[in-house]
């Protein structure tokens, strides 16, 4: 996928984009997930950590926050929504090194990050798109790098699977829902692929995957 190829932004529409901090703070405890993720990583100082999809930046100002002397990067495909990403960074006082571009075609060379993670992204994108980005990310991952995701996930109760109906007309959801991410990792290479942890929202199930690339795997 290109630039300039159609994406979905925040929200389905790009009118909803400014309203995407508030919107997603009342809906699940957003915050709570994003430091979830982030403790999972092991952060070192030094390392070089990328946020693909990292819409407004609240995941990767949080990366800087606990991590200062960590180089965080931050790619989306919308640069409407990167502009809020560079303006909560200033006001912050933050350095992210944000830039425009795809989850399917990332633009750094190979083996550059010792993490990758991306949040509420994934659902996003086309089957074949969400490949081709889990080999974009195995492919700029040092080895032993590890990969954190946040994202939609199989429901494990009716109630999940009910809520899981109300976003499923407007995303690409449904690979989520069958539980097909961890799968698609492991055929990009990752081993091994874990689920850390699970929630529930009222849109459906929120799950955390902890995903590494080999040692010695230079691919």
């Amino acid at each position: 996928m290109k630039k300039d190829d159609a994406y979905i932004p925040a929200f389905h529409f790009h009118w909803l984009t400014p309203w995407y901090d508030p919107i997603v703070g009342c809906l699940f405890a957003e915050v709570a997930v994003k430091e979830a993720l982030i403790a999972q990583a092991g952060i070192q100082s030094g390392h070089s950590v990328l946020d693909v999809g990292c819409g407004t930046g609240t995941l990767a100002l949080l990366i800087k926050k606990t991590h200062p002397d960590a180089a965080v990067h931050g790619l989306d495909v919308d640069q409407q929504i990167l502009d809020i990403a560079r303006r909560k960074a200033g006001q912050a006082g933050d350095v992210l090194i944000l830039q425009q571009g795809t989850a399917t075609d990332l633009p750094y060379p190979d083996g550059c990050f010792d993490h990758v993670f991306t949040s509420l992204m994934l659902h996003h994108l086309k089957r074949e798109q969400k490949r081709q980005a889990f080999g974009a990310i195995f492919r700029v991952l040092k080895s032993g790098g590890e990969l954190h995701v946040a994202d939609f996930g199989e429901p494990q109760d009716t109630v999940m699977w009910l809520f899981s109906l109300l976003i499923r007309w407007a995303e690409e959801i449904h690979d989520n829902i069958q539980g097909l991410l961890p799968v698609f990792m492991v055929e990009a290479g990752f081993r091994p692929v874990v689920e850390t942890a699970r929630y529930r929202t009222v849109f459906g199930a929120i799950a955390l995957h902890k995903a590494c690339k080999p040692i010695g795997d230079v691919l």
